[in-house]
Formats: structure tokens, C-alpha cells, sequence
């Protein structure tokens, strides 16, 4: 999973900024709409991808393809209807998001390829399509996982009861360290990748079955 290949760093460079703009404006989005004026009154309701970005989340994306942005701030108490419900789909939001952009792009790439067969521009707009299929994929299913800051940390909160707040706040805690730990030994690596590439394998077979009629 890491990666010091710098076509491919480079190639990885606008399907981070699609990546992160659209899962990031998703969190906004949602809890804009839930009735949160946080986002928008921190200029985060943007797909401007500058706006988002963090540092050490952006170079883990570029060498792994699994990272993540600077978290959009929100406050549950301003969201309408049940508030847990509000927090569950609001951290939801970017990796449905992301899971959304890699099909559409996959679509594009599909497309795109059969129009452009023997162009001398194939192999790098192929690679370009690819780095962003890959990276949405990899941030939507990353982000799922329940360790804090993570998005799947957040929907694990609004799950659980409010008699495991003590807990979720100790593991809250240590969460970066977690996940540094878990990034640097590769396990994410082991886990996620059957995950992401198990994705890819059904959008393939539902984008065959759409495009075939255009094809015979």
C-alpha cells in the first residue's frame, strides 16, 4: 500500500483534492441542512479543496490512499429531529459521498477509455481516472473505521448509549496514536484493501451490465 512512485504521487494529486473537497463538503452539507450553521460560518459548505485540506492527513492519502482532511466542525445541538440520528448521518455523509464520486468517475473512466483507444494521452488520462476511482474508494471505506477523528468513530457514538461516553471519550483519547500505529504497520493495509477492491469488483460488474446495451 505505500507508495513512492512519483507519477503515481502526482497522479494522486487531483484525485486527493476531488476526494477530500467532496467528502469534506458532504459533512457540511448534511449538517447544514440538519439546521447547523457551523459549517457555512466557517466558509466549509465549499467544494474548494484548499479550504479543507490537513497536512499529515493529505501526505498519508498521497503515499497510502488512505487519509483524511481537516474535520468539518459541527454542533449536534442545532440539528432538527433526534440528535444521535443527526450525528450518525452527518458522519456517514463524506463516505457515502466518496463511495458516490468513485462509481461516477468509474462510469467516466469506462467511457472515456472506449472513446479514446489509441490516443498517445490514453495511458495518463487511464491513470488519472484510476488514481481517482482508488482514492474515493480508499477514503470512503477508511473513514468507516470506528477510531477517532475518524467518520466511523462518529457514527459508532451515536449508536451506542450514552453509558459508554466515558469509554468513547478514554478511546478518544489515544485515537491518532491508533491509527498512526495501525498505518505505519500496514494493518490497515490487510484489512482494507479486500474491502476497497471487493467495491470495485461490483461497480465493475454494474457498469458492465449498464453499458453493455451501448456496446452490442
Amino acid at each position: 500500500m505505500f507508495d513512492f512512485n512519483l507519477v503515481t504521487i502526482i497522479a494522486n494529486i487531483p484525485a486527493l483534492m476531488i476526494g477530500f473537497a467532496f467528502h469534506e463538503f458532504a459533512h457540511a452539507w448534511v449538517a447544514d441542512r440538519l439546521g447547523d450553521p457551523t459549517p457555512r460560518s466557517q466558509g466549509r459548505l465549499t467544494l474548494n479543496p484548499f479550504v479543507h485540506l490537513d497536512l499529515f492527513g493529505t501526505l498519508m492519502a498521497l503515499l497510502y490512499r488512505f487519509g483524511w482532511a481537516k474535520p468539518v466542525m459541527t454542533n449536534p445541538h442545532y440539528y432538527r429531529g433526534d440528535k444521535r440520528r443527526g450525528q450518525i448521518m452527518v458522519s456517514l455523509a463524506g463516505s457515502v459521498m466518496n463511495l458516490i464520486v468513485a462509481f461516477v468517475v468509474m462510469l467516466l473512466w469506462f467511457v472515456t477509455m472506449l472513446w479514446i483507444q489509441g490516443s498517445e494521452w490514453y495511458d495518463i488520462i487511464y491513470l488519472v481516472f484510476e488514481s481517482i476511482v482508488y482514492m474515493n474508494l480508499g477514503l470512503g471505506v477508511f473513514n468507516l473505521l470506528p477510531i477517532p477523528p475518524l467518520d466511523g468513530f462518529g457514527v459508532l457514538s451515536g449508536l451506542l448509549p450514552e453509558r459508554f461516553a466515558p469509554q468513547l471519550n478514554m478511546v478518544e483519547q489515544y485515537g491518532m496514536i491508533i491509527l498512526i500505529v495501525l498505518l505505519f504497520t500496514d494493518i490497515l493495509g490487510k484489512v482494507l484493501s479486500p474491502a476497497v477492491f471487493g467495491i470495485l469488483l461490483v461497480y465493475q460488474k454494474i457498469i458492465t451490465l449498464l453499458l453493455t446495451p451501448f456496446l452490442g
